[in-house]
């Protein structure tokens, strides 16, 4: 089962630069998508009205922030779901469009946009207040006799290697100690797996690039893309990439294969 997860900060920017021609050809079963950007019924205007944005091939979700041109999760499956689930149940995951949960027996596949607080103190401190609810749902869900791969852009790197400049970076947002030590309580006590660490534990491993500074040709990123995984399928794991061949937003796609039925 190959899984692709993309920040494609703004379907319809990304579409015209290539995305879903690119997609055709990825042999996908499940595409994670965050930061539509778009309501859904701005597809669907004659403007639009092509099966661009809902791909042959796939079934196609779409949970959109309140907010018009703001936030916005999609999730597109090869296999029909058994259920959908849009939204977490509380405001600020539900209002900004934050998370698409696709059910699939006993496996669970969902798109996660975890908000940035890189904007001013104030969203830096509603990031880490949705964090903390997060958690208590991440907890939740390891309760549950599922399976679950939660794709998405996390917004915080993890470690040293997962970050190009460390230490000047430490009071930035998606750096701070604060953040990092979230990811370490997710792995190391609530017990998820970070699938890509997996099977590559290389430096450099970048999925965005600030837009400033020629950041992305010379390789000055952060690892903040992931697909985080339930312990049940860390043998599972077989391969995976970071797409930088074309560039359809400031993030690049990640590319997991896992051995699993679908």
């Amino acid at each position: 089962m190959r899984v692709i997860t993309a920040n494609v900060n703004g379907i319809r920017a990304a579409a015209k630069k290539g995305f879903f021609d690119w997609l055709k050809k990825q042999k996908a079963d499940v595409v994670c998508i965050q930061e539509t950007k778009a309501q859904e019924h701005q597809l669907k205007q004659p403007e639009h009205d092509d099966p661009l944005f809902y791909p042959k091939g796939f079934y196609s979700y779409y949970f959109d922030a309140e907010k018009k041109g703001y936030s916005g999760v999609a999730l597109y499956s090869r296999k029909e779901p058994d259920k959908i689930t849009m939204g977490l149940g509380w405001d600020h995951a539900d209002t900004e469009g934050r998370y698409i949960q696709a059910d699939f027996g006993k496996l669970s596949i969902a798109s996660l946009y975890l908000p940035s607080g890189s904007s001013s103190d104030e969203r830096q401190a509603n990031k880490l207040k949705f964090m903390d609810r997060f958690m208590d749902d991440l907890k939740a869900i390891r309760r549950q006799r599922r399976e679950f791969i939660i794709c998405g852009d996390y917004n915080i790197v993890h470690k040293e290697i997962d970050i190009k400049n460390w230490k000047s970076n430490q009071k930035n947002s998606g750096c701070t100690p604060e953040e990092r030590a979230w990811l370490d309580v997710l792995f190391y006590q609530v017990g998820f797996v970070d699938a890509f660490r997996e099977v590559n534990k290389k430096p450099d491993q970048y999925t965005w690039w600030s837009n400033r500074g020629n950041a992305r040709a010379n390789n000055v990123g952060w690892r903040i893309d992931y697909q985080i995984i339930t312990p049940g399928l860390k043998d599972k794991v077989k391969k995976a990439s970071i797409y930088k061949d074309s560039w359809f937003s400031d993030h690049a796609p990640l590319i997991m294969d896992y051995d699993i039925d679908f």
